[in-house]
């Protein structure tokens, strides 16, 4: 078995080339032998690359189609498979664009002009994806791996809530119909990308996509930050605690800062600006609707504490405002960091859908911040994301998405919902099994809200429901209350497919012996949590350092 030192650092192409000449080994001498010897060199390759894929037929025509002519480099084959779901990715956003200029009624103009940026966003990532195939030093091999999966996860949660967004069923329906093509192929990608662990495994060769260092277990003083901090900027949050941070950006109500609103302060962002840009924002009620947009990249965003410095809105989807946009505050641009503020919308359980905070920033952290809301609260939509020392309430699947996400170390309160409704704590909607996303509630508390509280058996609370086919959600090493329901999860779609996990969990609502009876709901050993935890779900170890906060790579225990 090759050692870790020495499989990390090879390069991802030089393993995608051993995957193809063992497949392709296992297809010369295996039934279709005599077949397999008759296909041309470049076929014998896609054939191979194409093995772990659910959509073959089209992942063969893909490759061939957009490949150099005769080529059998594994890397032109990876790139072609990126190329080819770019490309069809680009005529839904073409094809979203003419239904939008069509539209009469608001709020599905709304949806549309979303499927538009959304659509955009995943043609953006997949450039980053094909950039990074040739590029020998962007990381290790694992970490590459790593990096591509999370970034094909996220053209699948961009494609999935352009669809989830539209309340217009003939329109969700040919929406659906146009990026089917782009999401079997980003299915197909994933696919290749995951396989090439499982073949290489099989061959007793280990593709360790988890580290078993003695880092992992550790806790330490100081979050993780991600790897394009400066030395300086590394210490930037601990000084935010004894007032020795310089920020770029004041915002006050009471005119006292540069800027009376976040959105002044989010358009002086400079273009092209190069490292850390960091807002602060005063205690106040910010009544603003903010998105940190794409091009902002790096911003550290931090207040007076997360019930003194407060953005709040009351969008909602039953007020006419598609989910998405129902919004208070969306974090975009990558790597953004916020601490001690908090987010609210107002719309109330009579709203229905409506989130308070919505996130797809890689990377992105949040430390003692606040989130309440009712349906829908906090929308984790898609990229890496870790919540630490953080407040969270709802009623009805108010924390949702498709993200690989830690919440660590939080108070998760649920509310009194409205009329005949119930309570759903988590709703995770992974579509496809190879995507890297999860919800992970790690050394929480879920607890009751006081006006629930007399009621809390009469209404009915879960911990979560399956959104999509392969939704998984993972609860260790926490309190639950006895209010939670002895059978855990409420059925919704995909029941079968889904992961429920849990491991090591307290407290009256943590007996597992009355969880439905589900395939994928089971309590995990120890081992198996493990791979579950900050330091490898998120690739914490890599990017959540010096952040002044306590922080767990392992598990507690």
């Amino acid at each position: 078995m090759l050692g870790k030192a020495v499989v990390s650092g090879i390069s991802i192409i030089l393993v995608v080339g051993v995957v193809i000449g063992v497949v392709a080994g296992v297809h010369k001498f295996g039934s279709d032998g005599d077949s397999a010897e008759k296909l041309s060199p470049q076929m014998k390759a896609v054939s191979s690359v194409c093995a772990p894929t659910d959509y073959k037929e089209l992942c063969m025509k893909s490759l061939t189609s957009y490949a150099p002519n005769g080529t059998t480099d594994p890397k032109e084959l990876i790139k072609a498979a990126v190329v080819a779901i770019q490309d069809h990715m680009k005529g839904s956003l073409t094809f979203s664009q003419s239904l939008a200029t069509n539209a009469t009624e608001a709020k599905t103009k709304m949806s549309l002009d979303d499927c538009k940026d959304l659509y955009q966003y995943a043609i953006d990532v997949l450039q980053a994806a094909f950039s990074s195939v040739g590029d020998s030093d962007l990381h290790t091999m694992e970490d590459r791996a790593a990096e591509i999966q999370n970034w094909l996860s996220a053209v699948v949660s961009y494609q999935e809530s352009c669809l989830d967004n539209m309340d217009d069923l003939k329109l969700r329906t040919d929406l659906q119909n146009n990026v089917l093509n782009a999401s079997q192929l980003t299915s197909n990608a994933l696919s290749i990308v995951t396989g090439m662990s499982q073949v290489l495994a099989s061959f007793n060769i280990k593709l360790n996509l988890t580290t078993n260092s003695r880092r992992l277990l550790s806790t330490g003083q100081g979050g993780d930050y991600p790897s394009w901090f400066s030395a300086a900027d590394r210490k930037l949050l601990a000084k935010v605690d004894n007032g020795r941070v310089r920020p770029n950006a004041v915002v006050a109500k009471d005119g006292s800062g540069q800027y009376k609103t976040i959105k002044a302060a989010l358009a002086a962002y400079p273009k092209g600006h190069r490292g850390r840009y960091v807002i602060y924002v005063k205690a106040g009620v910010y009544d603003e609707y903010i998105e940190v947009t794409k091009d902002q990249v790096n911003v550290f965003m931090y207040g007076d504490g997360p019930r003194k410095t407060l953005v709040t809105g009351h969008k909602s989807n039953r007020g006419g405002t598609p989910t998405m946009q129902s919004a208070s505050f969306a974090a975009v641009g990558s790597g953004f960091l916020c601490k001690s503020m908090g987010f609210q919308n107002t719309a109330g359980y009579i709203g229905e859908q409506a989130v308070a905070l919505r996130v797809q920033s890689d990377r992105s952290a949040f430390f003692n911040c606040r989130m309440d809301g009712y349906q829908d609260t906090l929308y984790v939509q898609t990229n890496r994301q870790f919540y630490r020392n953080c407040v969270i309430s709802g009623t009805v699947d108010f924390i949702f998405g498709d993200s690989p996400t830690v919440i660590q170390n939080s108070l998760i309160i649920v509310r009194k919902p409205g009329p005949g409704q119930q309570n759903t704590i988590t709703a995770h909607g992974r579509k496809f099994k190879n995507e890297n996303t999860g919800l992970v509630i790690h050394n929480c508390r879920i607890v009751p809200e006081q006006k629930l509280y007399p009621q809390r058996f009469a209404i009915k609370t879960y911990l979560g429901r399956p959104w999509k086919e392969y939704a998984r959600t993972v609860i260790m090493e926490s309190t639950l209350g006895d209010f939670i329901q002895p059978a855990g999860y409420l059925s919704w779609n995909g029941d079968n497919t889904c992961t429920y996990a849990e491991y090591g969990n307290r407290g009256p609502g943590a007996r597992a012996n009355g969880r439905v009876k589900w395939k994928g709901v089971r309590v995990i050993s120890r081992n198996e949590a493990l791979g579950y935890t900050a330091g490898v779900f998120i690739q914490g170890n890599q990017w959540l350092k010096y952040t002044g906060f306590k922080y767990m790579l392992g598990l507690r225990n």
